[in-house]
């Protein structure tokens, strides 16, 4: 039987690999902004090293109070960090099509993350926000794409999972050929 892959028209193959790729850039970028980039003032002077303090604070919906405790905690310099490698690996993961589905899975916990800590329910425009959202938040679009991205195993399509994928298909093929 042929592989799922084999069955996708070129253009799917294409739009799918696309759509891994600029979600990890998103995460690539993030990371190595909050990682390596110094943050900048208006003003033009440097401000003091990135941190998930303020997002933290600012939680909102059910869980505020836990998220806005971590935003406290002497873990907090961790947490930042923590933060910042793991939007840095999940957006190379995507981006190289390497440990695609580990990085995929990646993606979905901390989108999930952020958007538990910043559930929309006002449903009106919020300052320092561009536009109003109402329990659909942009965080939420984007962990629905990493979704298909998981269900359709994008690092077999290109990318260097096809490394690992190929030598077993074609070990498997062969083993039904006399």
């Amino acid at each position: 039987m042929a592989p799922a892959e084999a069955r996708w028209n070129p253009a799917q193959q294409v739009a799918l690999v696309l759509l891994r790729t600029v979600i990890g850039w998103h995460f690539l970028y993030e990371g190595f902004f909050k990682l390596w980039a110094p943050a900048w003032s208006r003003a033009g002077a440097p401000l003091a090293r990135w941190t998930a303090a303020g997002y933290l604070k600012a939680a909102s919906g059910p869980f505020a109070g836990f998220f806005e405790g971590l935003a406290d905690s002497r873990a907090l310099p961790l947490i930042d960090t923590g933060i910042a490698i793991a939007l840095f690996a999940v957006g190379l993961s995507l981006m190289l099509g390497l440990f695609s589905r580990a990085g995929s899975w990646g993606a979905l916990l901390l989108l999930g993350l952020f958007y538990l800590a910043a559930i929309p329910t006002t449903g009106v425009p919020q300052p320092g926000a561009e536009g109003a959202y109402l329990i659909v938040s942009k965080t939420l679009v984007e962990a629905a794409a990493v979704l298909v991205l998981l269900s359709f195993g994008t690092g077999r399509i290109a990318g260097l999972d096809l490394l690992w994928h190929r030598p077993a298909r074609e070990a498997a093929s062969s083993e039904g050929n006399p």
